[in-house]
């Protein structure tokens, strides 16, 4: 089966399909509107000119809004949530140059989309505010002092450095097949392709050691400048060692909308300066927690006998990344709760929310292999 032409979930037209036959729950039809959109030479004066021109594309998107954060019906909700997603996260890559041709770019500064943006946001940013609150007291942490907020970030690292063994984890290590393995890679290289992009966004502005810290990580994620030793080559090479298309976002089409979600999330932090705690906060916690991450996926591919090369970027993070999360703690965010003793617990909101969500992710990428190494095993069975 080639890895192309599998569906995580129903495709979004067929998914259209068994809800409704009406034009507001086309978000199909909506999103390639919105495409149509991102190459007009002049997208605002034609909104003004032609305010009906958006129309559809606008009810699709209230539709979406309510159905995904109103506790809709499962299918609804799912369908309304990869769209939304797929909708910002299209919007929000325009803050990054991807080689291409340059007139997808004439609209980036359209007040327009920025108008869409905000609307996306803020929902989304509500309800996710919602979900997190369910899980941690954030107005406890509201309330926690300078020192409070570097002794829990203290605590979480060492919680998070080396975690237990959940049966996720026991999972990929232990049961993974081949076909997952190539699924797992096809649906990370959205990220892993373009990888450390986003924090590039907030290392511009005075100088000082944490701006320094910051840009250490940066330039070992880059390679120092080599394209060769740059994390993202090695990220392609193990995909090109089994068979998979390197282009980025190759793979967008099958990527869950809980992974979107988190990029979409990591867009927001970075392009928002007042977030500046929150998104170091949510990275001290990604570079802690991704050598044991990294290790589940290293001793899967192991276990599978994989060549060195269709496995070395996990080992390659697996190592510096035990030196990144120790700079992000030591060097970033305790010196930013020292700096900022007020807004400190921000760090702790960040941290806790890039995990909540991080997990989220994973748990719909783990449940989507898993439905696909059943279907190969039946496969497999009437053979």
């Amino acid at each position: 089966m080639q890895l192309a032409t599998l569906k995580p979930k129903l495709s979004i037209v067929e998914q259209i399909s068994e809800v409704s036959d009406s034009p507001i729950f086309n978000y199909a039809l909506a999103e390639q509107d919105f495409k149509r959109f991102l190459t007009f030479e002049n997208l605002d004066e034609e909104v003004r000119l032609q305010p009906g021109l958006v129309k559809d594309f606008e009810a699709a998107i209230a539709n979406a809004i309510e159905s995904a954060y109103a506790n809709s019906k499962l299918a609804e909700t799912e369908m309304a949530s990869i769209f939304l997603q797929r909708i910002l996260y299209r919007l929000n890559r325009l803050n990054l140059f991807w080689y291409d041709d340059l007139r997808n770019y004439q609209n980036e500064r359209s007040t327009y989309f920025q108008l869409i943006r905000d609307r996306l946001e803020s929902s989304w940013q509500s309800w996710e505010m919602t979900q997190l609150n369910l899980e941690i007291d954030l107005e406890r942490i509201e309330k926690l002092d300078k020192a409070e907020v570097k002794s829990v970030l203290k605590q979480r690292a060492v919680r998070d450095l080396n975690p237990s063994l959940s049966a996720s984890k026991l999972y990929l290590r232990e049961d993974l097949t081949l076909t997952g393995y190539r699924l797992l890679l096809a649906i990370a290289s959205l990220d892993g392709l373009v990888e450390a992009s986003r924090l590039s966004r907030i290392l511009g502005g005075s100088s000082n050691e944490i701006q320094a810290t910051l840009t250490r990580v940066l330039l070992e994620e880059y390679g120092n400048g080599r394209l060769g030793r740059k994390h993202s080559t090695f990220f392609a090479q193990m995909m090109a060692e089994l068979g998979l298309n390197t282009d980025p976002e190759a793979y967008l089409d099958i990527v869950p909308w809980e992974v979107l979600a988190s990029i979409n999330h990591n867009f927001l932090l970075t392009e928002r300066k007042r977030y500046f705690l929150r998104y170091n906060g949510g990275l001290t916690y990604f570079e802690i927690a991704g050598p044991t991450i990294y290790t589940d996926y290293l001793l899967a591919a192991k276990r599978l006998e994989l060549s060195q090369t269709a496995m070395g970027y996990w080992e390659l993070h697996i190592r510096e990344d035990e030196r990144h999360g120790q700079w992000m703690l030591t060097d970033v965010a305790l010196p930013l709760a020292d700096k900022y003793p007020e807004q400190a617990w921000e760090l702790i909101l960040g941290y806790d929310q890039e995990k909540f969500m991080g997990d989220r992710a994973g748990e719909a990428v783990l449940k989507l292999i898993r439905s696909v190494d059943s279907q190969n095993s039946r496969l497999d069975l009437k053979l």
